[in-house]
């Protein structure tokens, strides 16, 4: 399915307009389409996020991708996949608080939820600090359908100020299908790691599935060493059997 242009619109948030891009198919002026949250990696909004939003658009579902940082950064900043760029996400992502991260989520959903061009069926997916983020936006009961593709600090519990996140406490009001996705040899989420998530995610009794692939961190983005296209394949298809299931 061929898409619209992207645009963006700047959402109001309690800690300042957040850019948040926007992808549909062509024909969202004359027909309905659920929404998808798209949350980014710590380099923000780079090319391989906004293929990725493209590909999701593709197959029928309005997408919104916001700038998680952006109340540190400019608007359409973009942060480099080298060690600068690397070690100011990083610096970032540890600076923002908790609640503003669960307000900007809200913010994006509540757009999605309302959209004009929406059948106000809403999902999530994020890939590193935006599975984290796509995991905590499933916390909101009007969204249906979750992947989280290698979700970093979970384990930890150290996402925001403080790194003393609440996520695995509150795992509970989880009330959508959620989807993991993992890469064996990523070392920012150990088997340990996983293992954790894992048991929480049982115990709390929830309907998910999970997928541990031979891969590295960031196996999905489509720039550098890490790439595995016929992971890609696998993974996107996982994406649209849930979405399809969930959110149609």
């Amino acid at each position: 399915m061929r898409i619209l242009p992207p645009y963006f619109v700047d959402l109001p948030t309690r800690s300042g307009l957040m850019r948040t891009h926007l992808f549909q198919p062509l024909d969202s002026e004359n027909k309905k389409h659920p929404g998808v949250v798209l949350f980014s990696e710590i380099y923000q909004m780079t090319g391989p996020i906004a293929r990725t939003a493209a590909m999701i658009a593709g197959r029928g579902y309005c997408v919104a991708v916001p700038e998680v940082y952006h109340e540190f950064e400019t608007p359409g900043k973009v942060l480099a996949y080298d060690k600068p760029g690397t070690d100011r996400g990083n610096e970032l992502k540890i600076a923002k608080r908790l609640e503003d991260y669960d307000d900007d989520a809200r913010a994006v959903v509540d757009y999605l939820a309302t959209h004009e061009g929406g059948t106000g069926a809403v999902g999530a997916t994020g890939m590193c600090l935006g599975g984290h983020l796509a995991f905590r936006a499933a916390m909101d009961p009007r969204v249906k359908a979750t992947v989280c593709c290698y979700a970093t600090d979970i384990h930890g519990s150290t996402l925001g100020l403080g790194k003393q996140d609440d996520t695995l406490t509150r795992i509970s009001e989880i009330k959508g299908e959620i989807m993991m996705i993992w890469g064996r040899q990523d070392p920012h989420i150990p088997r340990e790691g996983r293992r954790k998530i894992y048991d929480a995610l049982s115990d709390a009794n929830l309907q998910f599935t999970w997928h541990e692939f031979i891969g590295e961190h960031a196996f999905l983005r489509d720039e550098g060493h890490r790439h595995d296209p016929a992971l890609v394949m696998i993974v996107n298809g996982l994406i649209d059997e849930l979405y399809n299931r969930c959110l149609r």
